[in-house]
């Protein structure tokens, strides 16, 4: 009876988790929920963090997937629009994962990854650095599209960026940390 019970309680388990579908988004820098470290924080504008880009890794993109594009968000941001911190667009279907350093120029993002303007102005990863107050959320979204590149400069906005995103979005999986000073 135990044996039965064991393995209708793992079957029930197998299929809630295909249900809810693979596509995650983790890092070995950032924990859902934690708060961001000094290594991934600004280092300007008050703030004195090392401004790595933290390493992502992610499993499972839904079918049809062609291509993936990351943005990191700040809705937190004192501005009415938020901030755009990183904006990649172009990574091969077949990437898992960013290493810690690829939006910082410390390492290589997949070929064809294209990083289009932020809100720093600039290309490229910009760590939080929030007014002094009330902590910030900064959302990491992966976004698996139904197109093998998005046909954008790599001086594209983010604005502008996002509405392609949001087009072509076949899922999306994100983590959110935050950070305030």
């Amino acid at each position: 009876m135990r044996h039965i019970l064991f393995t209708l309680l793992l079957t029930l388990a197998l299929a809630a988790n295909a249900l809810a579908g693979g596509f995650a988004l983790n890092s070995p820098d950032l924990r859902d929920g934690g708060t961001v470290a000094p290594a991934q924080v600004l280092n300007g504008f008050g703030c004195t963090g090392a401004n790595v880009s933290p390493a992502l890794v992610w499993t499972d993109p839904p079918a049809g997937t062609k291509s993936l594009a990351l943005t990191v968000y700040d809705p937190d941001a004192p501005t009415g629009s938020g901030w755009w911190h990183w904006v990649v667009f172009n990574i091969p279907a077949s990437a898992r994962a960013l290493p810690s350093g690829a939006g910082s120029g410390k390492a290589a993002l997949p070929a064809g990854a294209v990083q289009s303007r932020t809100d720093f102005g600039a290309p490229g990863y910009g760590g939080p650095c929030p007014p002094p107050g009330k902590p910030h959320r900064y959302v990491f979204t992966l976004f698996a599209l139904d197109v093998e590149r998005l046909d954008l400069q790599p001086d594209a906005p983010a604005a502008m960026v996002g509405f392609n995103l949001n087009a072509h979005a076949l899922g999306t999986a994100s983590l959110t940390a935050t950070y305030g000073r």
